[in-house]
Parts: structure tokens; sequence; C-alpha cells
């Protein structure tokens, strides 16, 4: 029984059991935002683009809709007021889930970077070591999401068996996690004719490039209780708020000093007494 069961888990797993995931995006989405979808879906063979959702569907519609379309994970790039991107990743039907704000995109088209890799190729996956801080354990909920969503499953009919490139997350002191992509090139100054060694490699940038903020971890798929919620996050509704009221006291002060101004002109003390000479030569 025991040499029977190891055959079995030495036998590849199924495809119907590896990892899919669906990509949704909202109504409303520019074409920036719909370029970093289509670019990540040419990355990711085993990803899959579905159909947009209206602005009043909710996302807890969206594990219906994966469950539909045969995926086990999901990802729905929320598009408000057409300049604001959230970025929801999750698995379904069970969770956990993440919401990020995206900040800083630049898509691989807009780059025009050297870099380049083989479409339906697997790639590497990398996280800091931050992501291993005890003191945060939210981060390790986020790197099994992101590892699971960005990991090409082995043996995907999609796929090629080829590793040319990798996915960096890294995060910086103010919480905020840098998304990068690069190809994994020879490097030009190493002797080809010898066994190759990782100084024998370089990375060569191909893009997207991106900041993802969390938000909000959530028990269950795509809602749910809130297992962590971001308190250094500020919406950027708060931020276009503070800007108008920074410009509106910006114009105030402007009005203030032009009354102040006015009223120092009308003052008794600056006002020039009338010459008796003024209609000497008048006539």
């Amino acid at each position: 029984e025991d040499a029977a069961s190891a055959k079995f888990a030495l036998q590849p797993v199924p495809h119907t059991r590896r990892a899919k995931v669906v990509a949704l995006i909202s109504h409303g989405a520019t074409a920036k935002y719909m370029t970093l979808m289509n670019n990540w879906c040419s990355l990711l063979p085993h990803m899959r683009k579905d159909c947009k959702l209206e602005q009043k569907d909710r996302v807890d519609t969206i594990p219906e809709i994966a469950e539909l379309a045969g995926c086990n994970m999901a990802l729905f790039f929320e598009v408000r007021k057409h300049s604001d991107l959230y970025l929801w990743a999750g698995k379904v039907p069970t969770g956990p889930s993440v919401k990020f704000h995206v900040q800083a995109l630049h898509t691989m088209d807009e780059l025009n970077l050297t870099g380049n890799c083989l479409k339906g190729s697997r790639g590497i996956v990398t996280f800091d070591s931050s992501f291993d801080d005890p003191d945060r354990p939210h981060l390790l909920i986020i790197r099994e999401l992101l590892g699971d969503i960005f990991g090409v499953p082995e043996g995907h009919p999609k796929s090629k068996p080829f590793v040319d490139h990798v996915h960096s997350f890294a995060i910086d002191s103010r919480g905020k996690i840098h998304y990068r992509h690069y190809q994994v090139a020879p490097n030009p100054t190493a002797d080809l004719s010898k066994a190759k060694s990782a100084s024998d490699q370089m990375l060569v940038e191909i893009g997207p490039r991106c900041t993802l903020m969390p938000m909000r971890l959530f028990v269950g798929a795509f809602g749910g209780p809130t297992l962590y919620a971001n308190p250094n996050f500020v919406s950027p509704n708060h931020v276009r708020a503070e800007l108008r009221r920074r410009t509106g006291d910006k114009y105030a002060n402007k009005v203030r000093a032009r009354d102040a101004r006015r009223k120092r002109q009308a003052a008794p003390e600056r006002q020039i007494p009338a010459d008796e000479l003024d209609d000497v030569f008048k006539d």
C-alpha cells in the first residue's frame, strides 16, 4: 500500500487540478489599465481573460464567475473615476483575498525596455526577506497569494519548459510592494564555452512595473471578515481633496492680500494732498 501511494504521489497532477487564474476588469477602464491586464495574461499562460464587470456588479460575484470558468484563483482590476486602479487578488471559493491600490504603473509598451522572454515560458517568482518578518504576518499570506498567481504550474499545456524571466516583489520602508519583471539573459562578458553559473547571467528589465499598496486582507474570497487593514493607506480621494483645499487656500490668500493692499492704498495717510498750483497752466 505504501509503494502504491508513493507511485501515485510521483505521478503528474492532472491539469484540471492545477492552478488557473481568471482576470477580470471593470467597465470604464482606460487603455493603460487594459494593457497591464493584457501584459500579465501574455506572460502567464495559466491566466485567462473573462468579460468585463459592470459597475453595478459586486465583487462577491467574482468567485462564481471563476468557478464557472474552471479557475481556482482570480484577479480583478477595479477602476474608479477613470483614474484609480485597485487590484483584487484571491483564491476561490474559500479565500483568502487581498486588495491593493496600484500606483506608479508603467506597461511594457510604455517603457520600451530591451528585455524579452519567450511567450509561455515559466518564470521565477522572488520575494525579498521583508516578507518573512514575524511582526507582519499578513505579508506571509500576501506572499502565498502572489506566488500562486504568478507561478506557472509545471507541465501546464500552454506553458513551455523554459525558465527565462523573473517576477520580483520587494517591500520598501513605507510598506509598498514594488513589482518588477526581468529577463534572465547571458552576460556578454562571460565565457559561454564554459559551464554556466550565476555570475554568467544578468537581469534585463522587460516590464511592466508597478507599485502595490496593500489596503485590506480578507478571510473569504473577495469579501468577508477583515484580517488586516493598512493604517498607512490614504485614499486617492482624500489626496485630491487636500490638493483642492490647498489650491483654494492659495486663492483665498491672494484675495485677502488684494483686499489688504486696496485698504492700505485707500488709507488717509497714503493719499497725496491736493496741490494749489495744479490748475495754473491749464488756461
